[in-house]
């Protein structure tokens, strides 16, 4: 997150957060254990035997999943059924998520009393933030969150205080490990003058550059 930006965080359909998709798993009824840093689910209610196999599996360290498509000739439609509900729950656990980032980088909830839910846009709300620089004249500045049905997160924010910009940032970076989704930022055009002289570039993570 960024001022005056709009980003949107890219779902890739064979990542699944691990206790998301135990929750999907509980309630299609699937059989599942944990091995050797692997979630794998040794019955889907398919339609064929697996001879030992397992019907799917995902890595708990890059949350990525394999399906078996060589032992399920009925896989396409169990992937299908999976993501179904996998994604209703992600969208829960995107929301739940994001609220809980943002509050421990001191941001505040605020309803979208002008929203309604669409079979594509689910949630949509504001998180708040104040600024403690004194010399701040606009310290109070909000963040835009729409939740699609999959849960894809999308931005959008304009003016925020540096401190605000930077706790942002941070809660972000913290979510996108948790959704294992990469975010795309796109800057707006057309900046007001008057916050050109406020804003500064973001901070340079100079742990990151150490470890690289």
């Amino acid at each position: 997150m960024s001022r005056f930006e709009s980003s949107r965080f890219v779902r890739n359909p064979q990542v699944m957060h691990v206790d998301v998709l135990k929750s999907a798993c509980d309630a299609l009824g699937w059989t599942y254990r944990i091995k050797d840093n692997e979630l794998i689910v040794s019955d889907a209610r398919q339609s064929s035997r697996l001879y030992g196999e397992f019907a799917l599996k995902l890595n708990l360290s890059t949350n990525f999943v394999i399906y078996n498509t060589y032992y399920m000739p009925d896989a396409a439609n169990k992937v299908a059924e999976l993501q179904t509900l996998f994604y209703e729950l992600n969208a829960e656990y995107a929301k739940k998520s994001l609220i809980q980032e943002f509050k421990k980088k001191g941001f505040t909830y605020m309803s979208n009393d002008h929203f309604t839910p669409t079979t594509e846009e689910v949630f949509c709300f504001f998180m708040v933030g104040r600024s403690k620089d004194k010399n701040e004249d606009e310290p109070v500045a909000q963040i835009k969150f729409t939740i699609l049905k999959d849960g894809t997160i999308v931005t959008d924010s304009d003016y925020l205080p540096n401190d605000v910009n930077e706790r942002a940032h941070e809660a972000m970076d913290v979510l996108e490990q948790l959704l294992g989704n990469k975010r795309i930022m796109t800057k707006k055009s057309n900046i007001p003058a008057k916050y050109l002289a406020k804003m500064k570039p973001r901070r340079v993570n100079t742990q990151s550059i150490k470890q690289k």
